[in-house]
């Protein structure tokens, strides 16, 4: 069967779980749970070619582009975008890089009180290559992400309480995010991790503190050691991932949808069809979305459409940050 046929085949079993519906409910306030955000910073440089090269090959490209990333502050300035308060928490370089990075933070309305400015270092780099297709190679020099330590948690927790989640990925380094979950556990406050870049051995306990877990295919395959690339193997790899003590699952798959899975549900949400022009930054973008909508108090299955819709339209725009959309343009897209 052809690879298209049995995507489609699992996707339209369920398809009527989940629906599109969205601008019935006002826009959300300044009353909403605050989301928390916690990890990376980067400032990425862009170059842009027909296609990626091949190892050992140089290939001359067509534009260049300094653009605002890291996963944790695309979290955040995606969140802050969509109209929930956002508290970013984590470290830029003496550099005036890090500089160029706060003031994007803050001209997207994130709040950069948990910042700090590290003068010992240089900010965090990522060099992304991009295809004129969408698919990227990216190298990550973590410069300040990769001194968060213990003393950032420890300025985290004032802003975990009465926040409604707390995102996590791995830009920093991995006992800290561990130490993050905790505080964000001991706060009562939902776990959402985001296991990117990939990592293959996680602390067993990691997985316990989390509540909800969104790798995409790739990620998911380095977690559980199988390739997770038809329905079953999807399906399979969740119910790993619930094994080690994630309380739910959503996997990423790109134009494939999502899947979702706890102990006692199952089911996929579908993809919005658009044009991809740029990748990067889409994972956060849906987790953003999907954060938001829990923020607002909305049901998970109207959460994860709407991360779905967040992250589509983040890959119709070339850059990470420069992608991201606005509430405007989410409403549009739920229709």
């Amino acid at each position: 069967m052809a690879r298209k046929g049995k995507w489609e085949m699992a996707r339209r079993k369920v398809r009527k779980a989940v629906n599109f519906t969205g601008s019935q409910h006002p826009s959300i306030t300044s009353m909403s749970q605050p989301i928390v955000v916690f990890g990376s910073i980067n400032l990425d440089l862009v170059a842009r070619s027909p296609r990626l090269p091949v190892p050992g090959e140089t290939i001359l490209g067509h534009s260049f582009a300094r653009v605002p990333g890291g996963k944790g502050a695309n979290q955040a300035v995606a969140a802050a975008r969509l109209g929930v308060p956002t508290v970013m928490v984590g470290r830029v370089g003496g550099d005036a890089f890090g500089q160029e990075l706060l003031t994007s933070l803050q001209r997207s309305q994130v709040q950069c009180e948990g910042v700090q400015v590290d003068a010992s270092t240089h900010s965090g780099v990522a060099v992304i290559a991009v295809a004129d297709g969408g698919e990227n190679h990216i190298i990550v020099i973590p410069g300040a992400n990769g001194r968060v330590d213990r003393t950032d948690v420890e300025r985290l927790k004032p802003f975990l309480k009465g926040a409604a989640s707390l995102l996590l990925q791995f830009e920093i380094p991995l006992p800290v995010v561990q130490m993050a979950a905790t505080a964000a556990r001991a706060a009562g406050v939902r776990v959402i991790l985001d296991p990117a870049p990939a990592v293959a051995n996680l602390p067993a306990d990691l997985y316990t503190l989390v509540d909800i877990l969104t790798p995409n295919s790739v990620e998911a395959s380095q977690l559980v050691g199988f390739a997770v690339d038809a329905p079953d193997a999807v399906n399979h790899a969740a119910q790993v991932l619930l094994q080690r003590g994630v309380k739910q699952v959503v996997i990423k798959l790109g134009a494939e949808g999502a899947f979702y899975a706890t102990e006692s549900e199952t089911f996929w949400v579908p993809a919005f069809p658009v044009e991809a022009i740029d990748t990067v930054a889409a994972g956060d973008a849906f987790n953003a979305g999907l954060a938001v909508a829990l923020a607002e108090g909305r049901s998970l299955h109207e959460a994860l459409t709407w991360g779905s819709a967040a992250g589509a339209l983040a890959v119709t725009k070339a850059g990470a940050q420069s992608s991201l959309p606005d509430r405007s343009a989410l409403e549009a897209c739920l229709g």
